[in-house]
């Protein structure tokens, strides 16, 4: 005969999952998610299942784009300096600009922590920047997880990881099957790594001091490197939603893992490569910092960091000027930065200008 006087009520919270720390988490996130609602979100807060109606967009002929990605080991930076406010922008960052390189605003985003114990407040810190990353996108916080593991995460850290659908015209997809021989290849300046070569540079920096002002930075190691996964949302729709410059846009790459040298590639056709010039554009400190500290070879710099240009894109070459004053309107910072050629050997992305 069972007997209740045996039964341990608090057996689920000593095995590590806190369901009273949680459901506080989840109240202290509301008001974020909340702060991102669109008019076409249909469902509350909290629903099995988030609902987004397209039929008040009026668009045409609508192809949904959607991608997936982390921040990566730029969380332990995160961890390193106790600092949790910017990862989450960082997160709707990266998987916007995915997105933009086929022409698609965002719509919707979904995100997912999984942890073993962290506080709600630190929780709450992390969604908050998820979600003014969404309110600088117009992307609504449609929903998320949060999936408390114990023995799965080690204790203090999480992941963290998101879901973006966007939309775009069918007859307005940006593929790179249009690039010619002589389109001009325009750079948009990063603010730093973004959130890619944290592991690298991990290693090189392990036996530094992360808090303290380096004068080759004019900032600490930490701060350099929690520097913020830019989105460049609002220059792009500058010049995409022009008739004019849209139509003179006919590539576009994000520069994340891989570097110029892989994400190039991605959008050009066969046979064709792009020549760039480093000497266009200021490579921010921190990468030649790193490089020196780590002796790393400038050919793995190019393989894994972008270098200081987060975002490329081909546009016909009378129209580069034009583009690049609309681009510049809004902040950008962009410049011409290479050519596309005619490359039947080799690798596509030749850089010119670096130090060997």
């Amino acid at each position: 005969m069972h007997n209740d006087s045996t039964t341990n009520p608090g057996a689920y919270a000593a095995s590590g999952v806190d369901i009273d720390a949680l459901n506080r988490a989840k109240r202290l996130i509301g008001e974020s998610v909340r702060s991102t609602r669109r008019p076409e979100v249909l469902a509350d807060v909290g629903a099995f299942g988030g609902l987004f109606a397209l039929g008040p967009l009026g668009l045409r002929d609508p192809v949904l784009v959607s991608s997936i990605d982390g921040v990566g080991t730029k969380l332990k930076v995160a961890f390193a300096l106790n600092r949790h406010d910017t990862i989450g922008a960082d997160l709707v960052a990266h998987c916007v600009n995915d997105i933009l390189t086929t022409g698609a605003t965002p719509l919707l985003f979904l995100d997912y922590i999984g942890l073993a114990d962290l506080s709600p407040e630190t929780i709450a810190l992390v969604v908050a920047g998820v979600a003014a990353g969404c309110r600088a996108a117009g992307c609504a916080l449609i929903g998320g997880e949060t999936a408390q593991m114990p023995g799965f995460y080690p204790p203090g850290e999480y992941d963290l990881a998101g879901t973006i659908i966007g939309i775009v015209e069918r007859d307005r997809i940006v593929t790179g099957k249009n690039i010619m021989v002589g389109d001009a290849v325009i750079g948009l300046p990063s603010a730093g790594l973004h959130t890619n070569g944290y592991s690298l540079a991990r290693v090189v920096f392990a036996n530094d001091d992360w808090f303290s002002p380096v004068p080759e930075l004019g900032m600490s190691i930490g701060e350099a490197l929690l520097l913020p996964h830019l989105s460049y949302l609002a220059p792009l729709r500058r010049v995409l939603d022009d008739p004019a410059l849209g139509q003179a846009v006919t590539g576009m790459a994000h520069i994340t893992g891989g570097g110029l040298l892989e994400n190039i590639p991605r959008v050009l056709p066969p046979g064709f490569g792009v020549d760039l010039d480093a000497a266009t554009w200021e490579i921010p400190p921190i990468f030649t910092f790193l490089q020196a500290r780590g002796h790393v070879d400038w050919r793995e710099m190019q393989r894994v960091f972008n270098l200081g240009i987060g975002y490329v894109l081909m546009a016909r070459a009378e129209e580069a000027t034009s583009v690049v004053a609309a681009l510049n309107e809004q902040g950008a910072g962009a410049r011409v930065i290479g050519t596309v050629v005619a490359r039947g050997e080799g690798e596509a992305v030749r850089v010119e200008g670096l130090p060997v």
